[in-house]
C-alpha cells in the first residue's frame, strides 16, 4: 500500500459513532500538564525527600524525567503512526498481538482509574485542611476511608464511614466529561492555568530564600536499609516521583478527538513533558532549600515549607488553592483517559459494547464515562491513598516498557511505514527507556514488597476476565501497519 496506511480488519470496530475532533496542540499540551502537575509535586515530593533521598530528590526528579523523556519520544512516534485512542494499549495491539494488548490495557486501569481514586483521596485531605483554615470543621468520619493500612497484613477498619469529599469530586468531574470534550477541555485549561501560575509564584518568590545549608548533605548517607537515603534512596524516590510525570501519556488517548493527531499528538506529549520538567526541578530546589528536608513528610509539603518563611505567609493560602485545583485536574484527566481506553478496548471486542456507545448529542462515550466514575468513586470512598498509590506507578511502568519495546519491533517489521515523527537515536532511546523503567520498578518492589503481590493479584483478575470474555470477542490482530 503506497500510502502506508493502517487497516483495521476487526469487524467489531466497523460501526461506531465518531468522537468529536475539537482538540488542537494547545489543548493537548494542557491535557498533559493537567495530568502531570498534581499529587507528585504537591504531596509525594515531600515524602520522597524526607524518607528516601533528602536534597538529592532533585536527582530523583531527573532520573524519572529522563525515563519519561525516552518513553515520550517513543510515544510520539507511535502517536504519529497510529493516531487512535487507547494509547499504550493500542500500540501494543499493533505490535505484540491480542494477549499483550489486553495485559497492557488492563494495567492501564491502574494508571487511570486507580490513579483518579488515589489522587481524589489526596484532594480530600487538602480540602478538609482548607476548610479548617476558614474555620470550618468537616466531620473526620465523613472525610476518611473506612479501610486503613499500608500492606495486606496491616489492613484494618479505621472507624470512618466514607471519604465523602473524594466521592463528590469524582461525581462532579464525571458530569463535566459526559457533557462534551470541548467544554471539558476549556474547564481543564482553566484549572491548568491556575495551578501552573501558582507553581511559578512559589518558584519565583521562594528561590531568594533558598539557603545552601539546607541542601547539606546533598546525598544523605544510607541508614543500612535499602531505599533509606544514599544511592538506593535516590532510586527509591525516583520510583515514587515517577508518579509525578506519568500524565503526559494522557495526551495520546485523545487521538480520536485531536484535529490533526499525526502532527499535534507529538507536540502535546513532548511539550507538556518539557514544561513540567522545568517546573518540577524549580519546585524541588525551593522545597528542599527553604526548610529542613527532614520535616517535609507532611500532607501539604509545599504550603508547609512556604509557611516557614514569614514574608511568604500570604502565599500559603494560594498554594493550598493551587493544590486543590492541581489535584482536581489530575483526577479529571485520569477519568478522561480511562473512559477513552475503555472505549477503544470495547471497540476491539475486549469489553462489552456499552463502553463504546457514544452520546448522540455530546459525542462522548457517556456510558463508559459513568461506569468509570462509579468505580473510581467507590475505590476513593473506602480505600486510603497508601494501598493504591504504588500500584499506579507499577502499572504505568509496564505500559511504558511495552511502548519502548513496540517501537523497536515496528522499526524491524515495518521500516517504511509513514512516520510524521521519528524517535531520534531509537536504538539507544528505546532500550534506555526500557532499562530506566525496569530500574524504577525494581526499586519499588525492593522498597515495598507488597507492591509485587498486589500486581500479581491484579494480573490474575485481568486474565480471568480476558479468558472468560475478551478472548472470545476480540480479533487476533487489530492493526496492520503497512509499508510504503
Amino acid at each position: 500500500m503506497s500510502d502506508a496506511s493502517l487497516t483495521e480488519p476487526n469487524p467489531v470496530t466497523e460501526s461506531y459513532h465518531q468522537l468529536h475532533r475539537g482538540l488542537g496542540p494547545v489543548n493537548l499540551i494542557m491535557i498533559g500538564i493537567g495530568s502531570i502537575i498534581g499529587a507528585g509535586i504537591f504531596v509525594i515530593a515531600g515524602t520522597a525527600a524526607a524518607e528516601h533521598a533528602g536534597p538529592a530528590v532533585l536527582i530523583s526528579f531527573l532520573i524519572a524525567g529522563l525515563g519519561c523523556l525516552f518513553t515520550g519520544l517513543c510515544y510520539a512516534e507511535f502517536a504519529s503512526m497510529i493516531p487512535e485512542s487507547g494509547s499504550a494499549y493500542t500500540y501494543a495491539y499493533a505490535t505484540m498481538g491480542r494477549l499483550m494488548a489486553w495485559f497492557i490495557g488492563w494495567n492501564m486501569v491502574l494508571e487511570y482509574l486507580v490513579s483518579a481514586s488515589t489522587v481524589s483521596v489526596g484532594w480530600s485531605g487538602y480540602f478538609v485542611s482548607f476548610l479548617h483554615g476558614l474555620g470550618i470543621t468537616f466531620p473526620p468520619e465523613l472525610a476518611n476511608a473506612p479501610i486503613s493500612g499500608t500492606s495486606f497484613s496491616a489492613i484494618h477498619l479505621s472507624g470512618a464511614i466514607i471519604n465523602l469529599p473524594a466521592v463528590v469530586l469524582i461525581i462532579a468531574l464525571t458530569v463535566f466529561l459526559v457533557v462534551g470534550v470541548s467544554e471539558s477541555a476549556r474547564f481543564n485549561a482553566l484549572m491548568v492555568m491556575i495551578k501552573t501560575g501558582i507553581v511559578i509564584l512559589v518558584i519565583t518568590f521562594g528561590l531568594p530564600y533558598v539557603h545552601v545549608a539546607n541542601l547539606h548533605p546533598f546525598i544523605p548517607p544510607n541508614t543500612g536499609t535499602f531505599g533509606k537515603f544514599g544511592i538506593s534512596g535516590i532510586l527509591a524516590a525516583s520510583g515514587m516521583i515517577f508518579f509525578a510525570y506519568i500524565g503526559f501519556e494522557a495526551v495520546s488517548v485523545a487521538a480520536l478527538e485531536a484535529k490533526n493527531p499525526r502532527r499535534d499528538l507529538p507536540i502535546g506529549i513532548l511539550g507538556s513533558l518539557a514544561i513540567c520538567t522545568v517546573l518540577y526541578i524549580g519546585m524541588a530546589v525551593v522545597l528542599t532549600g527553604i526548610t529542613d528536608w527532614r520535616t517535609l513528610d507532611v500532607a501539604n509539603p509545599v504550603s508547609f515549607a512556604i509557611g516557614k518563611i514569614s514574608n511568604l505567609g500570604w502565599l500559603v493560602r494560594w498554594v493550598d488553592v493551587g493544590a486543590l485545583v492541581g489535584l482536581a485536574s489530575v483526577v479529571f484527566v485520569s477519568l478522561y483517559g480511562q473512559s477513552r481506553v475503555f472505549y477503544s478496548m470495547a471497540r476491539d471486542g475486549f469489553l462489552p459494547p456499552t463502553f463504546s456507545k457514544v452520546h448522540p448529542r455530546f459525542r462522548t462515550p457517556h456510558r463508559g464515562t459513568v461506569i468509570t466514575g462509579f468505580f473510581a468513586a467507590l475505590l476513593a470512598a473506602v480505600f486510603p491513598l497508601d494501598i493504591l498509590a504504588e500500584l499506579v506507578s507499577v502499572g504505568t511502568l509496564l505500559a511504558f516498557i511495552a511502548v519502548c519495546g513496540g517501537i523497536m519491533i515496528l522499526r524491524i517489521t515495518t521500516p517504511k511505514a509513514k512516520r510524521s515523527f521519528k524517535t531520534p537515536a531509537v536504538w539507544f532511546v528505546a532500550p534506555a527507556g526500557v532499562a530506566t523503567c525496569l530500574l524504577m520498578m525494581a526499586s519499588l518492589f525492593r522498597s515495598s514488597p507488597d507492591t509485587g503481590s498486589r500486581l500479581v493479584l491484579w494480573t490474575v483478575l485481568g486474565l480471568i476476565i480476558y479468558f472468560v470474555y475478551g478472548v472470545w470477542h476480540a480479533a487476533p490482530s487489530k492493526w496492520k501497519v503497512a509499508n510504503e
